[in-house]
């Protein structure tokens, strides 16, 4: 994706302007001209949040982009897959999402939460509705990344994204994701290319940060990690399609 390549390659040249990872002050000098934040060559991050959605799922990948974003070129927005609403999270969290448009994405996040509960909202309401499948669907045709957080994977197959796709999600919701036709693997973050994986709640983190190496560069990543204070776990499992 040509965006890519140009985002790639401007943060190139920032990294030695960030000394080390704390020092804020001089890794706050991004771009000529351009603030932190700003969009043009920012990496654009919307996370989608619905009624129903586990709180940390959300919250630890907008934490990882949004620290990032105050010395890299990120911006980070929580949209909903329709009309801009207040929606309710998994633990009684109120948060206002505004509406999404894929199109003005680089990478979206989906979490998951409520996958044990059939009848409640989460996940399977979503599913049910249609309307966030759909969208993951048309964004992904575009080029949009993907990372699916938790069982914000089973989203993803019943947008048809992971079918053939090596993947991970929640421990809980392995087998039924195999059942889907996704090759399930048991990783704490799988990189499939245009299509990434993490496992359980917290391995969102993990995810974020695992991208913001791979899209900004190690800098980005360690300026991240250690402003949040969070030790990476486990190994990326990066399969024969990923992309450089």
């Amino acid at each position: 994706m040509e965006r890519r390549r140009l985002l790639q390659s401007s943060v190139a040249a920032v990294g030695a302007l960030s000394a080390t990872p704390l020092a804020v002050g001089a890794a706050h000098a991004v771009a000529p001209g351009r603030a932190p934040g700003d969009d043009g060559e920012a990496l654009r991050v919307h996370i989608v949040t619905f009624d129903g959605v586990e709180e940390l799922d959300v919250f630890g990948p907008f934490e990882v982009f949004s620290v990032a974003a105050r010395a890299h070129p990120v911006t980070v927005k929580l949209v909903t897959g329709g009309k801009a609403a207040e929606v309710t999270h998994s633990f009684g969290t109120k948060v206002a999402a505004a509406a999404w448009s894929p199109h003005d994405a680089d990478l979206v996040v989906v979490p998951g939460g409520g996958f044990g509960r059939r009848d409640g909202p989460g996940v399977w309401a979503e599913i049910d509705k249609g309307e966030l499948p759909s969208a993951l669907r048309a964004a992904h045709e575009a080029g949009v990344m993907v990372l699916g957080v938790c069982t914000g994977v089973i989203v993803l197959s019943a947008a048809g994204l992971t079918t053939g796709r090596t993947c991970t999600t929640h421990h809980l919701a392995r087998s039924y994701l195999a059942e889907q036709g996704a090759r399930v693997v048991d990783q704490r973050v799988v990189d499939d290319g245009d299509l990434v994986t993490a496992g359980g709640v917290s391995s969102g983190i993990d995810g974020a940060l695992w991208l913001l190496e791979r899209e900004l560069g190690s800098a980005a990543a360690t300026y991240a990690e250690a402003i949040v204070e969070f030790e990476r776990r486990g190994t990326v499992l990066r399969t024969a399609t990923t992309s450089p």
